[in-house]
């Protein structure tokens, strides 16, 4: 089975945090027996800053930022079985989301995949005229990084035929427990871009804490935080590649999550991170989100923080020894039920169902 995958990039988590989620996800599907070709334009540096090299898994097709190259890739939706649009592509993403499905041939499935669904949503009943929400009836299935219930409740009312949560998961292979590093020692690490929807949670969560504990040692990874003001004991480090966010997360005493404010008010999406700091056996402390308790159980697998003094809170009374004891059992929850193999099944089964139905219509 031949699947065309148009997202953002497979090669670079540079501005990018969606690299991790497609490698474990596609790896998976083409273990499954998938011949996947990966296009990604060739912007936003993320070409400079490349984490893999082509994988044996996956073609990766990469184009220039141009209207004549996307015409070009785009023309390559016609040799697929199943054509999949992702959301953030970042250049050309409603000419490519029109361009994608109707380039599909007749018996072809066409899947959009959503890795920020709650954003997609608030902006989709901002504008009832926007593409994909005209999209949405011709689309056989919406496949999402997260959002649970409420996220596939609103997708349906919007004329989604079928709407499946895909959620992130853990790639025991490529996360692990790893040598603890000097360069990331500390009290809290925190890894996230600069976004205008996190960063007053990062305020609260992160920065106010440090603020109030001096003697603290907190390390902000991610883009975008130069121009940032930061507490003393604050140090950022700048682009993390994912080849170092093992020894980021086995670093520290703990490691934060923070979503986005869509992602927190929605729930049930937990972000790559998550299951990156579980595989690495990290004491997590995430925002409080509806739907934690589905993939970690709190107070054991994960500490939950409803504000900056939670953490805290947490903070102050974890122990070295408690730390390792919520870490090893987050990572033995994530093998046992979070991993990409899981959902790669999972998808793989979705896929080649909803492909002979279409099929069947089509014939019909």
């Amino acid at each position: 089975m031949k699947m065309a995958f148009y997202g953002s990039s497979l090669l670079s988590s540079y501005w990018n945090g969606a690299a991790t989620y497609y490698r474990g996800m596609l790896s998976e599907l083409a273990k499954r027996g998938w011949n996947v070709t990966f296009y990604e334009p060739d912007a936003f540096d993320r070409q400079k800053h490349r984490d893999i090299e082509p994988p044996g898994w996956a073609s990766v097709v990469v184009y220039e930022a141009t209207a004549e190259a996307c015409r070009t890739v785009i023309a390559r939706a016609a040799e697929a079985d199943v054509v999949v649009k992702a959301n953030g592509v970042g250049v050309f993403d409603d000419e490519l989301l029109n361009g994608v499905m109707d380039a599909a041939g007749p018996h072809a499935l066409r899947v959009y995949w959503d890795v920020d669904a709650p954003a997609t949503l608030a902006e989709l009943r901002q504008a009832p005229g926007h593409p994909l929400r005209r999209r949405l009836p011709q689309i056989d299935a919406v496949l999402t990084y997260g959002g649970g219930p409420p996220v596939v409740a609103a997708y349906e009312a919007m004329g989604a035929r079928l709407c499946r949560p895909i959620y992130n998961a853990l790639d025991p292979a490529t996360h692990h427990p790893a040598p603890p590093q000097p360069r990331f020692a500390a009290d809290l690490n925190f890894l996230g871009n600069r976004l205008p929807d996190r960063e007053e949670r990062v305020e609260r969560f992160f920065l106010e804490p440090a603020a109030h504990n001096p003697q603290g040692r907190y390390i902000i990874g991610g883009s975008g935080w130069e121009t940032k003001g930061l507490p003393a004991n604050v140090t950022h480090i700048g682009h993390v590649g994912t080849a170092d966010h093992n020894a980021f997360n086995s670093s520290a005493l703990a490691v934060l999550n923070i979503a986005r404010d869509s992602m927190a008010e929605v729930g049930f999406s937990p972000a790559t991170r998550v299951f990156e700091a579980a595989g690495a056996a990290a004491c997590l402390i995430t925002d409080a989100w509806t739907g934690v308790e589905l993939f970690l159980t709190p107070n054991e697998e994960i500490l939950v923080a409803r504000d900056g003094q939670d953490v805290t809170n947490h903070l102050r009374a974890l122990t070295p020894a408690r730390a390792r004891a919520i870490g090893d059992a987050a990572r033995r929850r994530a093998l046992a039920e979070h991993t990409y193999a899981r959902r790669g099944a999972e998808v793989d089964v979705l896929l080649r169902d909803a492909l002979a139905a279409r099929r069947e219509r089509s014939a019909a």
